[in-house]
């Protein structure tokens, strides 16, 4: 139904209880929807990609590791990101839920700049390495090709690392 027509009493209605019972042990929509985020950065393993990217050396091997290690979750958790993305126009606290679902995805890329840095392999500034990385692997990235494009994930993996080593490259 979309995530503006979803009531507690619907939730209640399909978990079988009460919607007393979904407030006294999980919250308003807005608090389960937070819940669902949080559990959501916790499964993108975005701190084992970053640990593999301090790992190398090189650009492109770098670029291509934080493809992978994008795309791995955007993939699994598309169905979270396609009710954060309904979520935003309605949600009461929108951004307060937009910073809570990027926040850790731009630190982890942060970090990844950073290491870009310090090895010699960025001709900007951090910050804005940060953001470029944003564009290339955040999620209007993935879900652009993937859900609107129609793209595999696969091609969409190959393609942007791709266009990230050529932008960082000039």
């Amino acid at each position: 139904n979309g995530y503006a027509r979803v009531t507690v009493a619907d939730i209640a209605k399909r978990a079988g209880v009460a919607p007393q019972t979904v407030y006294s042990s999980a919250g308003s929509k807005s608090e389960i929807l937070h819940k669902v985020v949080s559990e959501s950065i916790a499964r993108s393993e975005a701190s084992a990609t970053v640990a593999a990217i301090r790992q190398t050396d090189g650009l492109a091997t770098a670029l291509t590791l934080l493809a992978k290690g994008t795309r791995l979750a955007n993939e699994g958790e598309q169905q979270v990101i396609e009710v954060l993305f309904a979520a935003f126009p309605v949600q009461e606290d929108g951004s307060a839920l937009w910073e809570q679902s990027t926040g850790s995805y731009r630190q982890a890329l942060a970090e990844v700049a950073e290491h870009l840095r310090d090895n010699g392999l960025l001709t900007m500034d951090v910050q804005r390495a940060t953001d470029v990385l944003w564009f290339c692997f955040g999620f209007n990235a993935w879900r652009t090709l993937v859900r609107e494009c129609g793209w595999s994930w696969d091609d969409a993996e190959r393609w942007l690392a791709e266009q990230a080593v050529t932008i960082f490259t000039h």
